[in-house]
């Protein structure tokens, strides 16, 4: 590197400000990302919550089941130079004052990162009744911790990742548990009709009971009533039916979103608004790999995009700058649910055909989708080695001979075509 270029990169943004709204995973992964990438001005992390970052996936398990207090992220921001400010909620942005409004009062920018995340669907009438609980935040965890502890029967209204992933662990703590799904099997949003019935199984030998098809029509402090006339009396319900992009504040800004009320980013995380970036579970993203708008509320996608908005803030501040980043990843996504550990790579929407690796009534087996004979996406149950080595297929876009790929013995890079 040249003195020029040196001298170039260590001034990126002196005197500037990028202000993250959103102190997650996302947020705190861009504004790490910014100094790694050379950013000297001021970095300003605006998190809602009192407690410092944290992060999500332990909430619903070690942090539930009182083996961990908490799961705080191993940042030092004061050494980083980044000014954390918690308990802060944003409620507008203003792009033409370059400014966000807080209740703390306005908060000019120069650049902003929304990273406000995704928040829970409650389920309709259940708006402050005692004994109901949502899954999203170290309170709601710590809230819940005493419930399991306590050993209360417990109805959980949902059987999608979350909901399963709560159930196991009310299992482990010693609650009776029944799982409510409006669908007529698990995971019904996430995977096909012919890959998630197997998985209804799981909640019987875990000793859980999965009630399907079942509408809730009115729920208070003993438990539920179901559409049939059924009534669940439960100590604690808990709701699981899914989260949206927290994007209601944006009304009025300008920026543009999605159907699904995501921040319709475009590939290189620029909102429709300049010097406006988003990142993580509120933000969506066009895939040329996919040919489609990508909403992914996966860890993987909030500690990936942050590097990718971090060289595009900076590299659109240096005059030396020669690229733009690019997003299209491979999304990934992990789930740890009744004593399985469940992976899954890419996005099967598209795909035309579907290969079964292994017998889906055992502990190990896996799914690949095809399109036009190349590998698109992979959901491997206890097999990592599968979704290891798929991934990066995926990324090549390699084709797979469909009589090796169905052969669980074969290992799956062996089986391209």
């Amino acid at each position: 590197m040249s003195d020029e270029t040196t001298r170039t990169a260590s001034t990126v943004g002196s005197g500037q400000r990028v202000v993250i709204a959103g102190a997650g995973m996302a947020g705190v992964q861009t504004a790490v990302a910014l100094r790694e990438e050379g950013w000297a001005g001021e970095i300003l992390l605006l998190g809602a919550e009192p407690h410092q970052p944290y992060d999500r996936p332990p909430l619903s398990k070690a942090v539930l089941l009182g083996k961990a207090e908490g799961s705080a992220f191993d940042v030092d921001f004061q050494a980083l130079g980044i000014d954390l400010r918690l308990g802060v909620t944003v409620s507008a942005l203003d792009p033409g004052a370059k400014r966000l409004e807080t209740e703390s009062g306005p908060v000019p920018y120069d650049v902003v990162v929304l990273a406000t995340g995704a928040e829970p669907v409650a389920l309709p009438g259940s708006e402050g009744v005692p004994g109901v609980h949502l899954l999203r935040t170290l309170d709601d965890a710590e809230r819940l911790r005493p419930v399991l502890a306590r050993q209360h029967e417990i109805v959980v209204v949902g059987a999608g990742w979350i909901g399963a992933e709560f159930a196991t662990a009310a299992r482990e703590a010693g609650c009776a548990v029944t799982v409510v799904e409006a669908a007529d099997r698990p995971l019904a949003g996430a995977l096909p009709a012919e890959v998630a019935a197997p998985m209804a199984d799981w909640y019987a030998d875990y000793g859980a009971t999965l009630v399907t098809g079942a509408r809730v029509d009115g729920v208070d402090e003993t438990g539920l009533l179901l559409g049939d006339g059924t009534r669940l009396r439960a100590g604690a319900v808990v709701v699981g039916i899914g989260a949206r992009p927290a994007t209601g504040w944006l009304t009025g800004s300008g920026v543009e979103l999605a159907d699904d009320r995501s921040v319709a980013a475009d590939e290189r995380l620029r909102t429709s608004v300049e010097d406006v970036y988003a990142v993580g579970d509120c933000a969506s993203f066009p895939s040329a790999r996919y040919g489609t708008r990508l909403l992914v509320h996966h860890w993987d996608n909030a500690l990936q995009g942050p590097r990718t908005v971090a060289a595009n803030v900076v590299g659109s501040r240096t005059a030396a700058h020669t690229g733009v980043a690019v997003y299209d990843p491979v999304p990934y996504f992990w789930s740890e649910q009744f004593g399985r550990f469940i992976q899954y790579a890419g996005h099967h929407e598209e795909a035309d055909e579907l290969v079964w690796r292994g017998d889906p009534a055992g502990a190990s087996w896996a799914v690949c989708w095809l399109r036009d004979g190349a590998l698109v996406a992979l959901l491997a149950v206890g097999r990592p080695r599968d979704l290891a080595q798929g991934r990066k297929l995926i990324e090549r876009g390699a084709r797979l001979d469909r009589t090796r790929a169905t052969d669980p013995s074969v290992p799956l890079k062996s089986a391209v075509s």
